[in-house]
């Protein structure tokens, strides 16, 4: 007996592999729900992961107030401190506190630049700027905590300017920086009480000034 003829479509309908059902449910979604049920990137399940043992997950900065972000600046010696070694007083001790020290070696010093200061209201009116000559000072003052400290063969006598060479101003420092300075001993002659010394002072990173100071301790 002759099998009846079977439409071309009919058979190719029948020729089809079967699909299973998971995949046909997937091809069926939308491009944009398939992609939402598709497997989390590796990051992802690690950071989940590191949640679930109780492992706490990296905040976003911005996350942070601003006002937490950045540290206070250490306190090696205040102000109380740095008033009985130096002999300035108002309105010309220039060092607000020292935040690192090497006995022999060197000093880092911040003054904090306000509107307050007293030179502000003639230099100038209408553009507060630090004297150059008042960041050299507050400099060298920086520098006299380290000569005169005793454990180093210095005393609690007065000290001068004896010389300064290579001096630079590279940026203007303003009402509202923080003048961070740091004064390195190259060469103390305690026989004529003579200290050389090489300067740097930075605002926010970027220096501000430089030059290479003498200085000479001398008793009353």
């Amino acid at each position: 007996m002759e099998a009846a003829a079977v439409p071309r479509s009919a058979a190719i309908c029948r020729a089809a592999p079967a699909v299973p059902a998971a995949r046909a449910r997937a091809l069926a979604l939308p491009r944009r729900a398939r992609s939402a049920s598709a497997p989390a990137p590796r990051r992802l399940v690690l950071a989940a992961r590191r949640a679930a043992d109780g492992d706490s997950v990296e905040t976003a900065p911005e996350a942070v107030p601003i006002e937490k972000r950045f540290p206070a600046f250490p306190s090696v010696m205040d102000i109380n401190q740095i008033r009985e070694i130096l002999p300035h007083r108002f309105p010309f001790l220039l060092v607000d506190r020292v935040i690192e020290y090497k006995a022999g070696e060197y000093a880092v010093g911040i003054k904090n630049v306000t509107i307050n200061d007293n030179f502000f209201p003639g230099h100038f009116p209408e553009r507060p700027i630090m004297p150059g000559v008042l960041m050299v000072e507050a400099m060298a003052q920086v520098g006299g905590l380290v000569m005169l400290q005793p454990e180093v063969g210095g005393s609690r006598d007065n000290f001068f300017f004896a010389g300064i060479d290579k001096v630079r101003f590279r940026k203007p420092v303003i009402a509202g920086d923080t003048l961070i300075m740091r004064m390195t001993l190259t060469k103390y002659q305690k026989r004529f009480g003579l200290a050389k010394m090489d300067g740097k002072a930075y605002v926010g990173g970027d220096l501000v000034c430089e030059g290479e100071f003498l200085l000479v301790s001398a008793t009353e």
